[in-house]
């Protein structure tokens, strides 16, 4: 196994990739500037150690064996991840991250998030490393810094932080104790409004709702994804029946059926109420606004911050771009 293993060398894979793009052994000796008697013993070596036959020697031409057409394929393969793997470690030495992890709320804006993502990677690609496109097609340019993003609930987002998965937290609220080294700038507030659906029994009760009349309904209520920290529980009711969902957009689409009642984002409802979908009532607690900031792992000040996060931070403090990811809600992302 181990011999198999070493025989494996990049000068191998280069001489396989060379003899099927030339099409004989004498023009590959040329290419890669060898005598074709040394190019012959070099495949001989190779075959020997992996046992397998990878070329027909019945064929005047340099023709592939079914085993040696597997190994080319993958050789090739093999030798565009090293060449990747050496562009991104001379870019993380040039001040790009590994890694940047971010952690999202689920309030706000998917398709404003993936705008993000995909100035990222258009602003921060090399020119000369290819990556894969769309349709299976090679496109240019990949950033040296992989980003990992994951969305979470109420104190999760922040936990998420503070325990260090994530170096970038989109929409915390500014309750938390901070335990240094964190770094918080406002994102904006994010108002929340009653709402039901037209056929919910709630829907024709005189305004403002009470504690007393809502109590008696089922309320649905996004589970905090925070682990440690204290989970936050907002807006029930002692005694209140329940449907606990995973995230924001399963709670709209509960309340869209009529499942319970509950606040919501004003920017999420807002198409679902202009439609009728949705009905929003007034109750005695009044309207919830939240007032969201992004936040950042600066242990090291401003002078250490990594040249992806740099990037990041720099986008938010956009107007434009805060107020996008608060206001502008489509497709869904679980």
């Amino acid at each position: 196994m181990n011999e198999r293993m070493h025989a494996l060398t990049p000068d191998a894979l280069v001489m396989l990739d060379t003899i099927a793009r030339a099409g004989s052994f004498a023009a590959a000796a040329r290419e890669l500037g060898k005598v074709p008697s040394a190019l012959t013993y070099s495949v001989r070596q190779l075959e020997e150690a992996l046992d397998v036959l990878l070329f027909d020697r019945s064929s005047r031409q340099a023709q592939f064996t079914a085993a040696g057409q597997e190994l080319l394929l993958e050789g090739r393969r093999l030798l565009q991840e090293m060449s990747a793997v050496a562009n991104r470690v001379g870019r993380v030495a040039g001040g790009w991250e590994a890694a940047l992890a971010i952690s999202v709320d689920d309030v706000l804006s998917v398709p404003t998030l993936f705008e993000l993502v995909e100035a990222f990677y258009a602003a921060c690609a090399r020119p000369d490393e290819p990556r894969a496109g769309r349709a299976g097609r090679a496109e240019l340019g990949s950033p040296a810094t992989r980003l990992r993003l994951r969305t979470e609930v109420l104190a999760g987002t922040w936990e998420a932080l503070v325990t260090g998965q994530v170096d970038l937290a989109l929409g915390v609220t500014g309750e938390h104790v901070n335990p240094g080294g964190i770094e918080l700038a406002p994102l904006g507030d994010i108002e929340f409004v009653f709402c039901i659906a037209p056929h919910h029994a709630l829907a024709v009760s005189s305004e403002p709702l009470q504690d007393a009349e809502l109590v008696a309904h089922r309320a649905v209520a996004v589970a905090d994804t925070a682990q440690r920290l204290t989970p936050l529980t907002v807006n029930l009711l002692p005694g209140q029946d329940v449907l606990t969902v995973p995230h924001m957009r399963a709670k709209l689409e509960a309340q869209l059926r009529g499942l319970g009642c509950g606040f919501l984002p004003e920017p999420m409802a807002r198409p679902h109420l202009e439609a009728g979908h949705l009905v929003r009532r007034e109750t005695a607690r009044s309207s919830l606004v939240g007032t969201m900031h992004y936040a950042w792992r600066a242990e090291r000040g401003a002078a250490g911050l990594g040249r992806a996060l740099r990037w990041w931070l720099q986008q938010l403090e956009s107007p434009l771009t805060r107020r996008a990811l608060i206001e502008r809600h489509g497709s869904a992302w679980s």
